[in-house]
């Protein structure tokens, strides 16, 4: 007799737990691959070759193995399975990055059907700012002649609106560095003509090549005069003459070395500790210099093997994944007295940040103390969503006399959290009442993504959820009122919201749903209805629930031709928080997670759109696994469901 689906997914649910205690390391944690696109393994590989490190040869070919693997059979790279041909600032990277390795050479066929692709998409003019940015580091690609952020910003007040000091964390710790190299129009290579011969060219992926030589022409005018910054050119060069600008370059490199982690990285982002080597090359540091080779440590620490492939991660996923796991198996049934989730909470509280008074960076001053950070060598910037991950794996604990530390780390935690809330009732990322920023109005890629920390649905609704689930405030509690006020009002007139840091409207649409619902909602209300028709609208004939990365680009919700894991378990888990039965919408997401249907390695993690997703390997794991513990305790053996089946 075949098991009805209630029962295949109590096994699908016992064969998880039973496998997540078999990949539990002995600190407690649990370590899964956190991969991106190709920009972080070719900027290793270029920096590595920049650097001469002999000793890594071994490693530039491993990474180069896995570019040639990703390679799509039209010569292209892409960012996510179904991106139309390719991602041309992809692409650009990894083909730039295999000419450094020299594993290949540009005649190998591969490199030719990049070549193609590259000239076809418009060349090096067409590619993202930041790729520009990397080839001008390298001396393959001009500077240009007037930079939009200015170096000055570093020495404006706080309360100037153009202030570097007004921008979000995560954008300071890159934009310091980035400001250094512009400002000096840095290159490894002093010209075009002096390029170093040990370093490729890609002058043939050049359309514009009038153009380029011009301003290679004017760069060699610049350095004879000495007047190498783009600050002359803007509304601070009052600022732009030589006394300000070394300070400015001096206020950035000790922001820099002010943020530089104990393993050498910066700020504990690969792609930010590879901006900072450049930077202080250009301030003039030896590429032997200590900063610089712990730097290259932390970058190599940070590479992870994935089955026959090594890959380096931008930042490392263990906090997140261990506080996702730990709660996960909680709700599942794992006991908070198993030895399993006890090393996971001694690991999270490990890990706590309580040795600075900080309030969501250490630039932000606040009174408390208590959040937790994405990763472990993260000691700059803490988040809301890493914290309230955190603390819904210890609640447990608190119970327990076997922990008392648990019930202080909560509190802080708690207070934390709670003076994180934004003016406009909603929770950001990383830091509070960072919405507005001049330089985020520029025309320049993914700067309103980054400058800026807004309220988001995705945040605001697993805040909410965590305090109405883990600490019982309702819709009558003023902070609770005011973010409820706020999701209501950012709802899309179709019924999703909007998700930033995840793929992308579903994940946002959980996120409010959840929320709403856990601090008293009615499922009658109207944006929960709302919700829900949407919801049901969008799933697949398979049964579960797919959107491609593009959503997040065109900003309107884009469909997957098949259902992916964690999207589907984010859909079912929403219905099952509205639902009072069990409905056939339902059973058929079940039924899609436990046999394994779709495609398990679409990224279904946000970045920066149009330029970084994420495929955390840990997803296809934890949310599948939640949303059947949470379908098994809601519509229960015996329990009835509204289609007459038992």
């Amino acid at each position: 007799m075949e098991m009805d689906v209630q029962e295949k997914a109590k096994m699908f649910q016992q064969e998880l737990i039973s496998r997540l205690r078999d990949e539990q390391l002995r600190d407690g944690s649990w370590r899964y691959p956190c991969e991106n696109g190709p920009i972080t393994d070719a900027y290793t590989i270029i920096v590595l070759r920049v650097l001469n490190r002999k000793e890594d040869e071994g490693l530039i070919k491993e990474l180069s193995q896995r570019l040639i693997k990703t390679q799509s059979s039209n010569g292209a790279w892409k960012l996510y399975g179904d991106e139309e041909e390719g991602n041309l600032s992809a692409t650009i990277e990894a083909y730039t990055a295999l000419l450094f390795s020299r594993v290949i050479t540009k005649e190998d066929n591969r490199m030719k059907k990049a070549e193609k692709f590259i000239m076809k998409r418009g060349g090096l003019k067409r590619c993202h700012v930041s790729t520009k940015f990397m080839l001008a580091l390298n001396g393959l690609y001009p500077w240009p002649l007037w930079f939009p952020i200015p170096t000055s910003s570093l020495l404006l007040p706080k309360f100037i609106p153009g202030s570097f000091y007004r921008m979000t964390s995560y954008v300071k710790v890159h934009l310091a560095s980035v400001l250094i190299a512009a400002s000096k129009r840095f290159t490894v290579a002093k010209s075009n003509e002096e390029k170093n011969e040990t370093l490729p060219s890609i002058d043939h992926l050049i359309i514009e090549k009038k153009i380029v030589k011009r301003l290679w022409k004017q760069r060699r005018k610049c350095e004879k005069n000495d007047s190498r910054n783009f600050d002359n050119n803007n509304a601070f060069s009052f600022l732009g003459k030589s006394y300000f600008r070394k300070k400015a370059w001096k206020r950035a490199e000790e922001y820099i070395l002010n943020h530089i982690e104990k393993d050498g990285t910066l700020g504990s982002y690969v792609t930010a500790s590879i901006y900072m080597i450049y930077s202080l090359l250009a301030l003039g540091y030896d590429k032997k210099s200590p900063i610089i080779v712990n730097g290259v440590k932390g970058i190599i620490d940070s590479v992870i093997k994935m089955d026959d492939y090594y890959h380096v991660e931008n930042a490392k996923s263990n906090i997140w994944d261990t506080a996702l796991m730990t709660y996960t198996m909680q709700e599942a049934g794992v006991l908070p007295i198993d030895e399993v989730i006890h090393k996971a909470s001694n690991y999270l509280m490990k890990y706590q940040q309580s040795d600075w008074g900080g309030g969501g960076s250490k630039d932000q001053k606040n009174s408390s103390n208590g959040p937790w950070s994405f990763s472990t060598n993260n000691t700059s910037h803490p988040d809301i969503d890493d914290t309230q991950a955190a603390l819904r794996a210890i609640q447990p604990q608190m119970s327990l006399n076997r922990n008392p530390s648990s019930l202080y780390a909560w509190n802080q935690g708690i207070i934390w959290l709670l003076s994180m809330q934004n003016k406009d009732g909603g929770w950001g990322s990383f830091e509070k009442n960072k919405h507005r920023h001049v330089i985020a109005r520029l025309p320049i890629p993914n700067t309103e993504d980054t400058v800026i920390d807004p309220s988001t649905a995705d945040l605001t609704g697993r805040t909410l959820q965590f305090l109405g689930e883990h600490v019982n405030l309702k819709i009558d509690h003023p902070k609770v009122a005011m973010a409820t006020k706020w999701l209501l009002k950012n709802q899309e007139k179709n019924g999703s919201w909007y998700g930033r840091w995840g793929v992308c409207y579903i994940y946002g649409t959980w996120a409010a749903v959840t929320g709403l619902m856990s601090i008293g909602i009615e499922t009658d209300h109207p944006a929960i209805v709302k919700a829900k028709e949407w919801l049901l609208s969008i799933q697949g004939k398979d049964g579960g629930w797919g959107e491609s990365c593009k959503s997040d680009i065109v900003k309107k919700y884009t469909p997957l031709p098949y259902g992916t894991p964690s999207q589907t378990a984010w859909a079912v888990d929403a219905l099952i928080a509205i639902e009072d039965k069990e409905t056939i919408e339902i059973e058929k997401g079940i039924k899609f997670l436990v046999e394994k249907k779709g495609n398990g390695h679409y990224p279904t993690g946000g970045g920066l759109p149009g330029s970084f997703y994420i495929h955390y390997h840990s997803y296809k794991t934890i949310w599948p696994l939640l949303v059947v513990s949470h379908y098994l305790e809601k519509y229960g053996p015996k329990k009835i469901n509204s289609f007459g089946k038992l």
